[in-house]
């Protein structure tokens, strides 16, 4: 299956060359560098589209519909103690069967997977006469375990200003929970972060008339936002959860009224809300707490994306018959966990995850299996062939 314009890629050496670039967020190492020269010989145009720090790559092969798009990340979590791992977490060792090393699962092994189900469609349609009926590309980052300012988000903007059209985009998250294909996230939840401090007075506690005291304020506008019910839940979605994740004075006196409180807290939302509202809502609160209380009270908020929901429909059903073609098994649709670089392409088009089980991920010894690497990439080559002949 393989002639010399169109080279197969063995996603598991892949896998270990990107891990051995030690590209923990804001670095590279030269971890795009690798990609990029898998994709130039297979006949991608590659596009280094640089933003502050952050390096990332849009490459594309071809110029018609449909364009049917992978993205990922090559960026990876610190490692926390190399001494704790079983071997170096950036040497991409394989004892007994199993890939080690950070990146293996989240994601570089999803992204050397796709790039070798890439190749073996090529050379398939090259050996058949042909050429892929569309155009695939690859949309990658080196900023979404970060802030994720500069990556996707950024990328999205400048595609969408230049008219660069993408029908579907697979992310190739973990998204697989106990097998490999399992399920697929259609959907993600906003999260929106917010900083509240209370400006008081600081004072001797013998004499609270000469102070004005910040931390019972802040306890009942904690209280007043924790009791209150955002809603009841919204299609394929969990209600919405406001989390208070530190409560902060810093008071180490006894006889000491302090001079300001400080809290944090976090709001998992799904589609009934959007950032802007519950930025609204919580200002609403806050200001009822000052004008009650007489003390200033200050907000800073954070939305690092609105929560999106790709309905079922084509592409849905395109990839979810695939997994099931591939695997025997049916993956569920659903919309659990945490953030992902979804919620930026949802702007582009429809959206979905799909990648290996993410048990390990983040984690000391962080690995995947070379048989499910090798699994997922006749997976990710399925959901192409079954993507384009359905759209044709």
């Amino acid at each position: 299956m393989s002639d010399a314009s169109h080279p197969v890629i063995d996603p598991v050496e892949l896998t270990r060359d990107l891990i051995r670039r030690p590209s923990v967020t804001p670095a590279d190492e030269g971890a795009m560098d690798v990609l990029e020269r898998a994709l130039t010989a297979l006949g991608f145009h590659c596009r280094r589209m640089p933003f502050e720090n952050i390096e990332n790559l849009y490459a594309r092969r071809g110029a018609t519909s449909p364009n049917l798009c992978f993205a990922g990340h090559t960026d990876v979590v610190p490692t926390g103690s190399a001494a704790a791992w079983s071997s170096g977490p950036f040497e991409a060792e394989v004892k007994d069967g199993v890939l080690y090393g950070r990146g293996a699962v989240d994601m570089k092994g999803g992204i050397a997977a796709w790039v070798a189900a890439v190749s073996r469609v090529l050379a398939q349609y090259s050996e058949d006469g042909g050429e892929v009926p569309g155009s695939l590309s690859f949309l990658i980052t080196g900023d979404e375990e970060g802030p994720a300012l500069h990556g996707t988000k950024r990328v999205v903007e400048a595609l969408m200003a230049e008219g660069e059209v993408i029908d579907a985009c697979v992310v190739g998250e973990p998204s697989s929970q106990q097998a490999l294909g399992d399920m697929i996230k259609i959907g993600r939840r906003g999260s929106l972060n917010s900083w509240i401090t209370v400006h008081g007075k600081q004072g001797h506690v013998a004499y609270p008339d000469r102070a004005a005291n910040p931390a019972p304020v802040m306890a009942k506008l904690l209280a007043r936002l924790a009791d209150h019910r955002l809603d009841d839940g919204y299609e394929a979605f969990q209600p919405s959860n406001l989390e208070i994740t530190t409560i902060d004075i810093g008071n180490a006196a006894t006889n000491l009224i302090p001079a300001e409180a400080k809290a944090r807290l976090n709001i998992r939302f799904n589609p009934s809300h959007t950032g802007d509202d519950l930025i609204a809502w919580l200002n609403s609160m806050a200001g009822e707490a000052q004008a009650a209380s007489g003390l200033r009270i200050e907000l800073e908020h954070l939305c690092s994306g609105d929560a999106f929901l790709t309905e079922t429909g084509p592409f849905v059903t395109a990839v979810q018959d695939a997994v099931e073609a591939a695997t025997g098994r049916r993956p569920a649709a659903s919309t659990t966990g945490g953030t992902s670089d979804a919620r930026f392409i949802r702007a582009m088009c429809p959206v979905l995850e799909l990648g290996l089980v993410g048990q390990t991920m983040h984690q000391i010894d962080e690995r995947a299996p070379v048989a499910e690497i090798e699994a997922l990439t006749e997976v990710y080559r399925h959901v192409i062939t079954t993507v384009f002949a359905r759209a044709t």
